[in-house]
């Protein structure tokens, strides 16, 4: 029997406890019909999975009940003092604030890498991945989180290995899940590890999630950075975005804002944190994606409306931006608007 422990705080989102409590119910439902098809056929059985495979409990730092981000009160099965063993921690997602501090959270940081240091794995839901680096233990670590948040993610915990554009990221025991229903991906991953490939299989499939998706990017919106006080590097930006389909050179964007290109390129990446060229080729594939979103032009109209001359190239840079091919992406994105 494999226990799963959430710590619950105050501010919490209830949501994703829930959705993996349910998740892990209904593996444990087809977990028995697996263990009942296999013994009527006369397969071998392990009389272990006949029992319940996964438990959930909650607790909170002193037992007390606390209120989730809209005001649900949310009533813990005991204190975090009280729990003698586990299997996995899980650490839920939190609707965010601009200001979230070490301070509130202190005890369960303690408790955390406690039980990190006996050898617990951690994981985290979502904005979960915050409190679980403020432990120090996702430094030089890969981790993921909400792709809406990497900015201030990287920001704030800068020794932290951060991949936005994946679903989920596995490292010495430290499990991070992106945005919102990846925490389906992350239910999937216990499921495999702690039940078997095949029970993981059944239920992606009852969950309606794709275990081969492994990606954020076709979901990333593009977050430009335009609040740095440069007022040279945001005349270059909007420059780039008036002429991102015009054929000219960085040299000539430094030129054209009374810049050195030297300096130009180093003031940019500073302000933006990109490169220019990698900035004015966020802004193509952004004009590209939304066009295929939205329109019926052949991929060759859209490769030309955005700057490019060579379709290869073009979709060669969506991919990597996306990790879809313009024509996936469209059938995608395209499909769910309609």
């Amino acid at each position: 029997m494999i226990k799963i422990t959430f710590i619950i705080y105050e501010k919490c989102s209830l949501s994703g406890i829930l959705s993996l409590i349910d998740a892990f119910t209904i593996a444990n439902l087809w977990n028995l019909k697996i263990d009942a098809d296999n013994r009527a056929f006369g397969y071998d059985s392990d009389t272990q999975l006949r029992k319940t495979l996964f438990v959930t409990e909650m607790v909170s730092v002193d037992g007390e009940p606390v209120n989730d981000n809209n005001g649900i009160v949310i009533k813990p099965d005991k204190a975090i003092s009280s729990v003698e063993n586990t299997d996995l921690i899980l650490i839920p997602a939190f609707i965010f604030s601009e200001h979230i501090q070490k301070e509130p959270f202190a005890e369960i940081l303690e408790w955390l890498i406690k039980n990190y240091n006996k050898g617990i794995p951690l994981g985290s839901l979502c904005t979960g991945s915050f409190i679980l680096a403020m432990t120090g233990l996702l430094d030089g670590k890969n981790a993921t989180t909400n792709w809406q948040f990497v900015r201030r993610f990287r920001k704030k915990y800068p020794k932290v290995n951060l991949t936005p554009e994946k679903i989920l990221t596995v490292d010495s025991n430290l499990i991070c899940s992106g945005a919102v229903t990846s925490i389906y991906h992350l239910a999937l991953y216990i499921i495999e590890k702690y039940g078997s490939q095949q029970l993981a299989s059944i239920c992606s499939k009852s969950f309606l999630i794709d275990s081969g998706r492994e990606s954020q990017l076709p979901y990333m919106a593009v977050d430009f950075q335009k609040k740095h006080g440069d007022k040279a590097i945001i005349n270059a930006q909007q420059l780039m975005e008036k002429k991102y389909r015009e054929n000219f050179t960085i040299d000539d964007l430094a030129k054209e804002v009374g810049l050195s290109p030297r300096h130009f390129k180093r003031r940019f990446k500073k302000a933006t944190g990109e490169t220019p060229l990698a900035y004015l080729q966020q802004i193509r594939i952004d004009v590209a994606r939304k066009r295929l979103e939205t329109t019926n032009e052949n991929i060759n109209e859209i490769t030309w409306q955005t700057g490019y001359e060579d379709i290869s190239t073009f979709r060669r840079l969506f991919k990597k931006h996306t990790s879809l091919s313009p024509k996936e992406y469209r059938e995608r994105f395209m499909a769910s608007r309609n």
